[in-house]
């Protein structure tokens, strides 16, 4: 994130007593906070009074993860209707990979909650191939915003996956592994791109070597990265790709009528 990136207005009191408590929980000194954080004790000082408002994201971010915590931001729009707005993408994606993994062979339960001493959470999709007794967890993201938040929740819900698997049939052992299901469009090819060097270790399958593994043609203990290719419905029936570019209205046409001269003024 750009050092120039600041937050939204957020309840900064809060966030300041947060901080503060989870401090004292460790038995840390403000000091100790900053050197873990890598910013400075004058930081930490400022976010537990309250006056984290000129500070960047990326630096309240380190603060909470050196504290093995994080915030969510909750965007909020006076039309009401957010969730629907963006859902409606998440719940097409997850569609998508569930008739695909279906139609591969796999048994497929979507929208799995879980609760492990404080874990809490739900899996996009649980796929199960029976053969292997190897459960896979799918993650689906309409737009890979955060590559860290991403592969740690990930890694939870793997770790409790051959659990999950055990609690919810009557065969096992289950061994486990993981999907990441994204939008087949330029923007997440991209990300995905400038992130090769961390997503292609944890997710080193992809396209027809993605599809080999999924059918059990490839070792059960990979990993895959797919992407597919996400259309809605618009208006008229018609379906478009998301997203989709705005873009600027353009000049207005020419108009061919005669113009009236001016009447001189009345004397």
């Amino acid at each position: 994130m750009s050092a120039s990136r600041q937050h939204p207005a957020v309840n900064l009191v809060r966030l300041g007593t947060s901080i503060r408590a989870l401090r004292r929980r460790r038995g840390w000194r403000q000091l100790d906070l900053a050197a873990q954080a890598r910013t400075s004790q004058q930081s930490i000082s400022m976010a537990e009074r309250g006056l984290a408002r000129t500070m960047s994201l990326d630096r309240i971010e380190r603060i909470l993860a050196a504290l093995e915590a994080d915030a969510e931001l909750v965007v909020r729009w006076r039309g009401g209707a957010l969730d629907r707005v963006v859902d409606a993408r998440h719940a097409a994606l997850v569609g998508l990979a569930a008739d695909r993994l279906s139609r591969l062979g796999l048994s497929v339960e979507p929208e799995v909650t879980y609760s492990d001493f404080g874990e809490r959470g739900s899996i996009d999709l649980l796929a199960l191939d029976r053969a292997r007794r190897l459960a896979i967890v799918v993650e689906v993201k309409t737009e890979l915003v955060s590559i860290e938040a991403t592969l740690r929740k990930h890694d939870e819900k793997v770790r409790l996956a051959p659990k999950i698997a055990s609690s919810r049939t009557d065969v096992g052992p289950w061994a486990a592994s993981r999907l990441l299901v994204l939008p087949d469009t330029g923007a997440e090819r991209r990300r995905v791109a400038a992130n090769a060097a961390v997503l292609d270790r944890v997710y080193p399958l992809r396209g027809p070597a993605a599809t080999r593994w999924l059918r059990g043609e490839v070792a059960a203990g990979a990993s895959a990265l797919l992407f597919l290719p996400l259309t809605l419905p618009a208006s008229g029936g018609r379906s478009s790709r998301t997203p989709s570019r705005v873009r600027a209205p353009g000049p207005r046409p020419a108009t061919h009528e005669r113009t009236q001269p001016p009447r001189p003024p009345p004397r």
